[in-house]
């Protein structure tokens, strides 16, 4: 297996996740909160792939699909390229509302799919190539990004599948096995 092979799996993953914890699960199923001060299961899903949209366009150097596709207006969002979740408070949060599983989860693969054609691309050397972010110290390099975006969705595609187990009573392993 090449290196590319390895990432690529891992960010396919995320999309397994999140494909098997929202499987049934309605529009207001998506926007519901366990707590007020807790996100819900669609602006997870949301976030991870705002975020991963983000950082790999921005690692391309070209448009984010938010806005290069029109995915915001599905959304019923603005076209605000910085509005990827971070930093949302717990009112915006709440007022998030999530179209239905199949838009969520459309938004994501068009992004996957994105993302695994960027890393093809990749070679070893640009890996190493550090990026223009004196804010962290040291510099990030490209294959640092790539596995803090991966991590960044993991944990996400996680809390989705834990929302879903203290919505429904049915934990990730369960739902994987009632979808057959």
């Amino acid at each position: 297996m090449e290196w590319q092979e390895l990432i690529m799996d891992g960010y396919g993953r995320v999309l397994e996740e999140i494909e098997v914890a929202l499987t049934g699960m309605t529009q207001d199923d998506l926007d519901q909160q366990p707590h007020p001060d807790c996100n819900s299961m669609g602006w997870l899903a949301w976030h991870l792939t705002r975020v991963q949209d983000d950082h790999i366009a921005d690692l391309m150097g070209e448009e984010q699909l938010w806005l290069k596709d029109g995915w915001y207006a599905k959304f019923n969002r603005a076209p605000d390229p910085k509005d990827i979740g971070w930093g949302h408070t717990s009112g915006q949060v709440s007022s998030f509302r999530s179209p239905d599983v199949a838009a969520v989860l459309g938004y994501y693969r068009a992004v996957l799919d994105r993302t695994k054609r960027y890393i093809a691309t990749l070679t070893p050397t640009d890996l190493d190539r550090e990026l223009n972010e004196p804010w962290f110290q040291p510099l990030p390099t490209v294959g640092v990004r790539l596995v803090s975006v991966l991590s960044d969705d993991l944990q996400h595609a996680g809390q989705i599948a834990y929302v879903r187990g203290l919505l429904k009573g049915k934990g990730w392993l369960e739902a994987a096995s009632s979808t057959g």
